[in-house]
Protein backbone atom coordinates (compact mmCIF):
# COMPACT_ATOMS: atom_id res chain seq x y z
CA UNK A 1 0.00 0.00 0.00
CA UNK A 2 1.21 3.52 -0.78
CA UNK A 3 2.24 5.81 2.05
CA UNK A 4 -0.68 7.93 3.23
CA UNK A 5 -3.33 5.47 2.00
CA UNK A 6 -6.66 5.87 3.77
CA UNK A 7 -9.56 3.52 4.59
CA UNK A 8 -7.37 0.41 4.49
CA UNK A 9 -9.30 -2.58 5.84
CA UNK A 10 -7.86 -4.66 8.65
CA UNK A 11 -6.06 -7.72 7.36
CA UNK A 12 -5.00 -6.05 4.11
CA UNK A 13 -1.42 -6.75 3.03
CA UNK A 14 0.37 -3.40 3.31
CA UNK A 15 4.04 -4.38 3.01
CA UNK A 16 6.30 -7.18 1.88
CA UNK A 17 9.59 -8.00 3.57
CA UNK A 18 12.31 -9.64 1.47
CA UNK A 19 15.75 -11.04 2.10
CA UNK A 20 18.82 -8.87 1.84
CA UNK A 21 19.74 -8.28 -1.80
CA UNK A 22 16.29 -9.15 -3.14
CA UNK A 23 14.35 -6.62 -5.20
CA UNK A 24 10.86 -6.43 -3.72
CA UNK A 25 9.48 -5.40 -7.10
CA UNK A 26 10.45 -8.81 -8.50
CA UNK A 27 8.91 -10.78 -5.65
CA UNK A 28 5.48 -12.14 -6.39
CA UNK A 29 3.04 -11.07 -3.70
CA UNK A 30 1.39 -14.19 -2.30
CA UNK A 31 -2.35 -14.56 -2.35
CA UNK A 32 -4.08 -14.46 1.05
CA UNK A 33 -4.14 -17.73 3.02
CA UNK A 34 -1.70 -19.38 0.63
CA UNK A 35 2.04 -19.75 0.23
CA UNK A 36 3.75 -19.24 -3.12
CA UNK A 37 6.35 -21.82 -4.04
CA UNK A 38 9.80 -20.53 -3.37
CA UNK A 39 8.52 -17.25 -1.90
CA UNK A 40 7.84 -16.01 1.58
CA UNK A 41 4.68 -17.22 3.29
CA UNK A 42 1.65 -14.99 3.02
CA UNK A 43 0.85 -13.10 6.20
CA UNK A 44 -2.33 -14.42 7.78
CA UNK A 45 -5.30 -12.04 7.70
CA UNK A 46 -6.12 -10.31 10.93
CA UNK A 47 -8.48 -12.66 12.74
CA UNK A 48 -10.66 -11.30 15.51
CA UNK A 49 -10.45 -12.84 18.93
CA UNK A 50 -12.30 -16.13 19.39
CA UNK A 51 -14.36 -16.80 22.49
CA UNK A 52 -16.34 -19.84 23.60
CA UNK A 53 -20.10 -19.50 23.63
CA UNK A 54 -22.28 -21.62 25.89
CA UNK A 55 -25.79 -22.54 24.79
CA UNK A 56 -28.70 -24.11 26.57
CA UNK A 57 -28.18 -27.62 28.02
CA UNK A 58 -28.25 -30.27 25.39
CA UNK A 59 -26.99 -28.05 22.59
CA UNK A 60 -23.52 -28.02 21.13
CA UNK A 61 -20.89 -25.46 22.19
CA UNK A 62 -19.00 -23.74 19.36
CA UNK A 63 -16.44 -20.99 18.95
CA UNK A 64 -17.47 -17.39 18.23
CA UNK A 65 -15.22 -14.81 16.57
CA UNK A 66 -15.20 -11.48 18.45
CA UNK A 67 -13.91 -8.10 17.37
CA UNK A 68 -11.61 -6.45 19.97
CA UNK A 69 -14.19 -3.75 20.75
CA UNK A 70 -16.94 -6.34 21.20
CA UNK A 71 -14.75 -8.45 23.51
CA UNK A 72 -14.05 -5.38 25.67
CA UNK A 73 -17.76 -4.59 26.06
CA UNK A 74 -18.66 -8.22 26.81
CA UNK A 75 -15.89 -8.62 29.39
CA UNK A 76 -16.70 -5.29 31.06
CA UNK A 77 -20.39 -6.04 31.55
CA UNK A 78 -20.23 -9.83 31.83
CA UNK A 79 -22.50 -10.45 28.84
CA UNK A 80 -23.15 -13.74 27.03
CA UNK A 81 -22.61 -13.27 23.28
CA UNK A 82 -24.66 -16.36 22.51
CA UNK A 83 -27.88 -14.38 23.00
CA UNK A 84 -27.35 -12.31 19.84
CA UNK A 85 -26.68 -13.49 16.32
CA UNK A 86 -23.44 -12.03 14.90
CA UNK A 87 -23.97 -9.50 12.12
CA UNK A 88 -20.40 -9.01 10.94
CA UNK A 89 -18.78 -10.46 7.85
CA UNK A 90 -17.92 -14.16 8.10
CA UNK A 91 -19.89 -14.43 11.34
CA UNK A 92 -17.84 -11.91 13.34
CA UNK A 93 -19.47 -10.63 16.52
CA UNK A 94 -19.09 -6.83 16.12
CA UNK A 95 -19.11 -3.88 18.48
CA UNK A 96 -22.66 -3.03 17.36
CA UNK A 97 -23.78 -6.54 18.28
CA UNK A 98 -22.29 -6.09 21.75
CA UNK A 99 -24.02 -2.72 22.20
CA UNK A 100 -27.36 -4.20 21.13
CA UNK A 101 -26.92 -7.03 23.60
CA UNK A 102 -26.06 -4.52 26.33
CA UNK A 103 -29.25 -2.56 25.61
CA UNK A 104 -31.36 -5.73 25.72
CA UNK A 105 -29.79 -6.77 29.01
CA UNK A 106 -30.42 -3.34 30.51
CA UNK A 107 -34.10 -3.36 29.56
CA UNK A 108 -34.68 -6.97 30.61
CA UNK A 109 -32.73 -6.91 33.89
CA UNK A 110 -35.24 -7.56 36.74
CA UNK A 111 -35.05 -5.39 39.80
CA UNK A 112 -35.42 -7.47 42.93
CA UNK A 113 -37.44 -5.61 45.58
CA UNK A 114 -36.12 -5.51 49.10
CA UNK A 115 -38.26 -7.79 51.22
CA UNK A 116 -39.65 -6.10 54.29
CA UNK A 117 -39.33 -8.14 57.52
CA UNK A 118 -42.54 -9.71 58.83
CA UNK A 119 -43.81 -7.93 61.91
CA UNK A 120 -44.40 -11.34 63.58
CA UNK A 121 -40.82 -12.47 62.98
CA UNK A 122 -38.39 -11.54 65.77
CA UNK A 123 -35.51 -9.41 64.61
CA UNK A 124 -33.05 -12.04 65.81
CA UNK A 125 -34.61 -14.62 63.51
CA UNK A 126 -34.56 -12.49 60.35
CA UNK A 127 -31.95 -13.54 57.79
CA UNK A 128 -29.04 -11.13 57.42
CA UNK A 129 -29.14 -8.83 54.41
CA UNK A 130 -26.74 -9.66 51.61
CA UNK A 131 -25.93 -8.02 48.33
CA UNK A 132 -28.32 -10.46 46.65
CA UNK A 133 -31.30 -8.88 48.42
CA UNK A 134 -30.41 -5.30 47.37
CA UNK A 135 -31.92 -3.70 44.24
CA UNK A 136 -29.88 -4.53 41.18
CA UNK A 137 -28.23 -1.52 39.51
CA UNK A 138 -28.56 -1.58 35.73
CA UNK A 139 -25.19 -1.69 33.99
CA UNK A 140 -23.85 1.64 32.77
CA UNK A 141 -24.30 1.93 29.06
CA UNK A 142 -21.34 3.22 27.06
CA UNK A 143 -21.81 6.36 25.06
CA UNK A 144 -22.77 6.01 21.45
CA UNK A 145 -20.05 5.65 18.88
CA UNK A 146 -18.39 9.05 18.53
CA UNK A 147 -18.10 10.46 15.03
CA UNK A 148 -15.11 12.44 13.83
CA UNK A 149 -13.73 14.00 10.69
CA UNK A 150 -10.13 13.80 9.53
CA UNK A 151 -8.90 17.30 8.64
CA UNK A 152 -5.77 17.11 6.48
CA UNK A 153 -3.06 19.62 7.43
CA UNK A 154 -2.36 22.32 4.89
CA UNK A 155 1.15 22.99 3.63
CA UNK A 156 1.35 26.16 5.73
CA UNK A 157 0.18 24.29 8.84
CA UNK A 158 2.78 21.56 8.28
CA UNK A 159 5.56 24.17 7.99
CA UNK A 160 4.35 25.92 11.16
CA UNK A 161 4.25 22.65 13.07
CA UNK A 162 7.73 21.67 11.91
CA UNK A 163 9.28 25.03 12.80
CA UNK A 164 7.60 25.29 16.21
CA UNK A 165 8.64 21.75 17.10
CA UNK A 166 12.18 22.53 15.97
CA UNK A 167 12.14 25.72 18.06
CA UNK A 168 10.94 24.18 21.32
CA UNK A 169 13.18 21.12 21.06
CA UNK A 170 16.43 22.73 19.88
CA UNK A 171 16.42 26.31 21.20
CA UNK A 172 16.96 27.00 24.93
CA UNK A 173 14.29 29.66 25.54
CA UNK A 174 14.87 32.34 28.18
CA UNK A 175 12.24 34.91 29.14
CA UNK A 176 12.26 38.48 30.45
CA UNK A 177 9.30 40.81 31.10
CA UNK A 178 9.01 44.57 31.52
CA UNK A 179 6.16 47.13 31.71
CA UNK A 180 6.29 50.13 29.35
CA UNK A 181 4.43 53.42 29.83
CA UNK A 182 2.58 54.32 26.61
CA UNK A 183 1.59 57.82 27.73
CA UNK A 184 3.95 59.66 25.37
CA UNK A 185 3.15 57.36 22.40
CA UNK A 186 -0.59 57.77 22.87
CA UNK A 187 -0.26 61.56 23.07
CA UNK A 188 1.90 61.62 19.93
CA UNK A 189 -0.68 59.51 18.10
CA UNK A 190 -3.36 62.06 18.96
CA UNK A 191 -1.18 64.90 17.70
CA UNK A 192 -0.46 63.06 14.44
CA UNK A 193 -4.15 62.24 13.97
CA UNK A 194 -4.90 66.00 13.89
CA UNK A 195 -2.74 66.15 10.76
CA UNK A 196 -4.54 63.12 9.28
CA UNK A 197 -1.57 60.83 10.01
CA UNK A 198 -2.87 57.55 11.37
CA UNK A 199 -0.39 55.17 12.95
CA UNK A 200 -0.86 52.41 15.50
CA UNK A 201 0.88 51.61 18.77
CA UNK A 202 2.28 48.52 17.06
CA UNK A 203 4.01 50.75 14.50
CA UNK A 204 5.84 52.51 17.32
CA UNK A 205 6.75 49.12 18.83
CA UNK A 206 8.28 48.02 15.51
CA UNK A 207 10.27 51.24 15.31
CA UNK A 208 11.42 50.90 18.94
CA UNK A 209 12.62 47.32 18.38
CA UNK A 210 14.49 48.31 15.20
CA UNK A 211 16.20 51.28 16.87
CA UNK A 212 17.17 49.14 19.88
CA UNK A 213 18.68 46.49 17.57
CA UNK A 214 20.68 49.24 15.85
CA UNK A 215 21.98 50.37 19.25
CA UNK A 216 22.69 46.75 20.30
CA UNK A 217 23.93 44.86 17.22
CA UNK A 218 25.01 41.96 19.44
CA UNK A 219 21.31 41.03 19.73
CA UNK A 220 20.82 41.18 15.96
CA UNK A 221 22.28 37.72 15.39
CA UNK A 222 21.22 34.28 14.27
CA UNK A 223 22.39 30.77 15.14
CA UNK A 224 24.19 28.73 12.51
CA UNK A 225 25.59 25.18 12.85
CA UNK A 226 29.07 26.63 13.25
CA UNK A 227 27.98 29.27 15.81
CA UNK A 228 26.60 32.85 16.05
CA UNK A 229 26.23 34.84 12.84
CA UNK A 230 25.93 38.66 13.11
CA UNK A 231 23.36 40.19 10.76
CA UNK A 232 24.08 43.37 8.81
CA UNK A 233 20.40 44.19 8.20
CA UNK A 234 17.50 44.94 10.55
CA UNK A 235 14.38 43.26 9.15
CA UNK A 236 11.49 43.01 11.62
CA UNK A 237 9.01 40.14 11.25
CA UNK A 238 5.45 40.80 12.42
CA UNK A 239 3.13 37.89 13.23
CA UNK A 240 -0.14 38.02 11.28
CA UNK A 241 -3.01 35.57 11.85
CA UNK A 242 -4.65 34.23 8.69
CA UNK A 243 -7.20 31.53 7.89
CA UNK A 244 -4.31 29.25 6.90
CA UNK A 245 -2.29 29.87 10.06
CA UNK A 246 0.24 32.33 11.44
CA UNK A 247 2.66 33.95 9.01
CA UNK A 248 5.35 36.58 9.60
CA UNK A 249 5.75 39.20 6.85
CA UNK A 250 8.87 41.37 7.13
CA UNK A 251 9.33 45.14 7.50
CA UNK A 252 12.69 45.54 5.81
CA UNK A 253 15.27 48.06 7.02
CA UNK A 254 12.86 49.16 9.74
CA UNK A 255 15.49 51.17 11.63
CA UNK A 256 15.90 53.58 8.72
CA UNK A 257 12.15 54.09 8.17
CA UNK A 258 9.83 56.54 9.84
CA UNK A 259 6.80 55.38 11.81
CA UNK A 260 4.44 56.49 9.04
CA UNK A 261 6.30 54.41 6.43
CA UNK A 262 6.42 51.44 8.81
CA UNK A 263 2.65 51.75 9.25
CA UNK A 264 2.04 51.76 5.49
CA UNK A 265 4.31 48.74 4.95
CA UNK A 266 2.72 46.79 7.82
CA UNK A 267 -0.83 47.35 6.53
CA UNK A 268 0.07 46.33 2.99
CA UNK A 269 1.93 43.21 4.09
CA UNK A 270 -0.81 42.16 6.52
CA UNK A 271 -3.42 42.40 3.77
CA UNK A 272 -1.27 40.38 1.36
CA UNK A 273 -0.76 37.77 4.08
CA UNK A 274 -4.52 37.38 4.63
CA UNK A 275 -5.07 37.16 0.86
CA UNK A 276 -2.33 34.53 0.54
CA UNK A 277 -0.34 36.67 -1.90
CA UNK A 278 2.93 37.10 0.00
CA UNK A 279 6.08 36.41 -1.97
CA UNK A 280 8.75 34.22 -0.32
CA UNK A 281 11.11 37.18 0.10
CA UNK A 282 8.34 39.03 1.96
CA UNK A 283 8.18 36.52 4.82
CA UNK A 284 11.63 34.87 4.82
CA UNK A 285 14.84 36.26 6.27
CA UNK A 286 13.69 38.40 9.21
CA UNK A 287 16.12 39.06 12.06
CA UNK A 288 13.66 39.70 14.93
CA UNK A 289 9.96 38.90 15.39
CA UNK A 290 7.10 40.74 17.14
CA UNK A 291 3.85 39.03 18.15
CA UNK A 292 1.14 41.40 19.42
CA UNK A 293 -1.97 39.90 21.04
CA UNK A 294 -2.94 43.07 22.87
CA UNK A 295 -5.78 43.76 20.44
CA UNK A 296 -7.32 40.41 21.49
CA UNK A 297 -7.40 41.38 25.17
CA UNK A 298 -4.34 39.31 26.19
CA UNK A 299 -2.56 41.03 29.07
CA UNK A 300 0.74 39.18 28.62
CA UNK A 301 2.19 35.96 27.21
CA UNK A 302 5.40 34.23 26.12
CA UNK A 303 5.96 33.56 22.42
CA UNK A 304 7.93 30.80 20.71
CA UNK A 305 11.08 31.86 18.88
CA UNK A 306 10.88 31.66 15.10
CA UNK A 307 14.13 29.92 14.01
CA UNK A 308 16.73 30.82 12.90
CA UNK A 309 15.99 34.13 14.66
CA UNK A 310 17.33 34.70 18.18
CA UNK A 311 14.45 36.64 19.76
CA UNK A 312 10.73 37.31 19.66
CA UNK A 313 8.87 40.04 21.56
CA UNK A 314 5.40 39.18 22.89
CA UNK A 315 3.21 42.27 23.35
CA UNK A 316 0.15 42.41 25.59
CA UNK A 317 -2.68 44.92 25.90
CA UNK A 318 -2.29 48.31 27.57
CA UNK A 319 -4.01 49.05 30.87
CA UNK A 320 -4.40 52.12 33.08
CA UNK A 321 -2.68 51.94 36.46
CA UNK A 322 -1.93 54.38 39.25
CA UNK A 323 1.66 53.83 40.32
CA UNK A 324 4.10 55.63 42.64
CA UNK A 325 6.72 57.54 40.65
CA UNK A 326 9.94 58.96 42.07
CA UNK A 327 10.44 62.62 41.23
CA UNK A 328 13.89 64.17 40.54
CA UNK A 329 14.00 65.51 44.08
CA UNK A 330 13.55 61.98 45.49
CA UNK A 331 9.92 62.35 46.54
CA UNK A 332 7.21 59.87 45.53
CA UNK A 333 4.01 60.93 43.80
CA UNK A 334 1.10 58.95 42.41
CA UNK A 335 0.76 59.10 38.67
CA UNK A 336 -1.73 57.51 36.28
CA UNK A 337 0.08 55.49 33.63
CA UNK A 338 -1.00 53.48 30.59
CA UNK A 339 1.15 50.38 31.00
CA UNK A 340 1.82 47.60 28.49
CA UNK A 341 3.56 44.31 29.35
CA UNK A 342 6.11 42.93 26.88
CA UNK A 343 7.98 39.63 27.22
CA UNK A 344 11.19 38.87 25.37
CA UNK A 345 11.86 35.24 24.46
CA UNK A 346 15.55 34.88 23.64
CA UNK A 347 17.85 32.10 22.50
CA UNK A 348 20.11 31.44 25.48
CA UNK A 349 22.94 30.36 23.18
CA UNK A 350 23.10 33.85 21.64
CA UNK A 351 21.42 36.29 24.03
CA UNK A 352 22.11 35.59 27.68
CA UNK A 353 20.03 36.96 30.55
CA UNK A 354 22.16 40.08 31.05
CA UNK A 355 22.08 40.98 27.35
CA UNK A 356 18.32 40.35 27.20
CA UNK A 357 17.80 42.61 30.24
CA UNK A 358 19.81 45.41 28.63
CA UNK A 359 17.77 45.07 25.45
CA UNK A 360 14.49 45.39 27.36
CA UNK A 361 15.72 48.44 29.29
CA UNK A 362 16.73 50.23 26.07
CA UNK A 363 13.56 49.19 24.29
CA UNK A 364 11.49 50.60 27.16
CA UNK A 365 13.43 53.88 27.05
CA UNK A 366 12.95 54.20 23.28
CA UNK A 367 9.23 53.44 23.38
CA UNK A 368 8.56 55.79 26.29
CA UNK A 369 10.45 58.60 24.51
CA UNK A 370 9.23 58.52 20.90
CA UNK A 371 10.93 61.87 20.10
CA UNK A 372 14.29 60.39 21.12
CA UNK A 373 13.53 57.32 19.02
CA UNK A 374 12.80 59.48 15.99
CA UNK A 375 16.27 60.99 16.26
CA UNK A 376 18.05 57.62 16.61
Amino acid sequence: MQEGSKSVRLGTLIALMVEEGQDWKQVEIPAPESTMAGGPPAPPPATPAVAPVSHAPGTQTFQLRLSPAARHILDTHGLDPGKVNPSGPRGIFTKEDALNLLKQTATQAPVAPTAAPSPRTPAAEQPPKTSATLPASPPRQPSSTASFTDIPASTVRRVIAKRLMESKTTIPHAYGTVDCDLGAVLQLRKDLAKDEIKVSVNDFIIKAVAVTLKEMPEVNVTWQPEGPLPLDTIHISIAVATDRGLITPIIRDAASKGVQQISADAKALAQKARDGKLLPEEYQGGSFCISNLGMFGISGFSAVINPPQACILAVGMSRPEVTPVQEPDGSLTLRRQQLMTVTLSSDGRLVDDQLASQFLIKFKANLENPQRMALA
